[in-house]
């Protein structure tokens, strides 16, 4: 693993400003409102020739009576406890403030390089008012402006000379899982309780969560990244810039992802909004697993989750063949059966068929049920294979291609999935002009 630099400080310092310009786009959401980044944020960046990983945390407070500040406050602390190096970022327009000193007071007892950046110094007289920031007892201190990128090359190349030399191990491109689903139905809660720390903060209030963040999970026997989301609310409810950023990183999460865990409420039902979600997901072609949590709170018989399976089924048809698993995270049933079934949809997602196997299985099923005539001509499928694309696609080479319609394709989606199982994944076929 690579090294680690954390930048800390109060808020609005400019934090995920550096943020974005080390990481070369816009991946943090930055907002004059205090406690915007809540969760802490990953990127990668090199300088020198070295390269790391940076981490954008929210704002530390020492003392408030918010709830979010309070978890704040823990993933700071977390933060640095994970950091080879620490940034500590102030601001040269507020001067030296008690939570500048609160962070202070943190950071000393720290066994870490530290770095102070005075932060939004673009003119001599600010260089000269930064000299206060000696008070903080954290020794020399470098001044910068992240909004320009201004003096963040010499305080770079102080950060890189203090990481601890790594061994460089190649990074295998790893299945990357997101967890979607709409506010408040316990995505956090579910990786929480996966990886067994607190990496995200979980409250009851909809929206905590306001990043996309990749967690690597590398547990008995799986390997891959766990993204967690903003939760995605209706167009209709997107008031704010920041819930607005927060739903396109999710729409890019499931652009980006593998497999889909949809995590529903169970006590609010497969509602409008998950559907959407879900019909998100099939449309690009990701595999998807519904995880149907809170199951706990739900009054139920020997029927009850077959009927409410049936319901969630009849919902997303003609896509049916999709897993459903019953969870609770709060008293962590069947999380770890809910990872289970997201890797074998990947392996579905990620399989390929022999072309010779396709055509010894299919084509006899073909010449059984061939498609209907159409104005007195008859379709003739004399060829099938899969394309090279990351999902499962099928070319069927045939004479009149035109003519079959969507029933019979459909047909065919149906026999593949009975005798290649594509279960969780979304399944294309083309027909082609031989």
């Amino acid at each position: 693993m690579g090294n680690i630099v954390a930048v800390v400080g109060r808020p609005n310092v400019g934090k995920s400003t550096f943020f974005n310009r080390l990481i070369k786009r816009r991946e943090a959401i930055v907002d004059a409102v205090s406690g915007v980044t809540r969760d802490r944020h990953y990127g990668k960046t090199d300088w020198n020739g070295r390269e790391f990983s940076i981490i954008d945390t929210g704002g530390y407070v020492v003392g408030s009576d918010d709830v979010f500040e309070a978890e704040i406050d823990k993933q700071v602390e977390l933060a640095i406890d994970e950091a080879d190096a620490i940034i500590f970022m102030v601001d040269v327009e507020t001067g030296v403030t008690g939570m500048d000193e609160d962070v202070a007071n943190l950071l000393r007892k720290v066994d870490k390089p530290v770095f102070l950046a005075v932060n939004k110094v673009d003119n001599n007289k600010r260089a000269a008012d930064a000299v206060e920031f000696y008070a903080l007892g954290l020794g020399d201190y470098f001044t910068i402006a992240s909004i320009n990128g201004s003096g963040t090359g010499d305080l770079l190349d102080a950060v890189v000379e203090a990481l601890p030399e790594k061994e460089d191990t190649d990074e295998e491109e790893l299945p990357r899982f997101a967890v979607v689903g709409r506010p408040n139905a316990g995505k956090s809660s579910f990786i929480n309780a996966l990886i067994g720390e607190e990496r995200y903060i979980v409250t009851d209030i909809a929206g905590t969560t306001r990043d996309s963040i990749d967690t690597k999970y590398n547990r008995f026997g799986f390997e891959f990244n766990l993204v967690d989301t903003a939760g995605i609310r209706r167009k209709s409810k997107v008031k704010e810039d920041l819930e607005f950023y927060s739903v396109m990183r999710s729409v890019r999460a499931i652009e980006y992802c593998d497999v889909c865990l949809l995590v529903m409420d169970a006590t609010r039902g497969f509602d409008g909004q998950v559907q959407n979600i879900f019909w998100l997901a099939e449309r690009n072609r990701k595999g998807i697993v519904i995880l149907v949590n809170k199951w706990d709170l739900v009054d139920k018989d020997t029927k009850t989750s077959k009927e409410f399976e049936q319901h969630i089924r009849e919902e997303i048809a003609p896509f049916t063949d999709v897993p459903i698993v019953f969870i609770s995270v709060l008293n962590k049933q069947r999380i770890f059966k809910a990872i289970e079934t997201a890797v074998e949809v990947y392996k579905n997602r990620t399989k390929r068929i022999k072309t010779s196997v396709l055509n010894d299985v299919l084509l006899p099923i073909i010449e059984h049920n061939p498609p209907p005539a159409y104005k007195g001509k008859y379709v003739k499928i004399k060829y099938i294979m899969q394309l090279p694309t990351p999902q499962p696609q099928f070319a069927f080479f045939c004479n009149l291609p035109q003519y079959v319609k969507e029933p019979y394709k459909r047909f065919l989606e149906n026999q593949l999935r009975d005798h290649f199982d594509f279960n969780g994944v979304p399944v294309s076929v083309y027909m082609r002009k031989k």
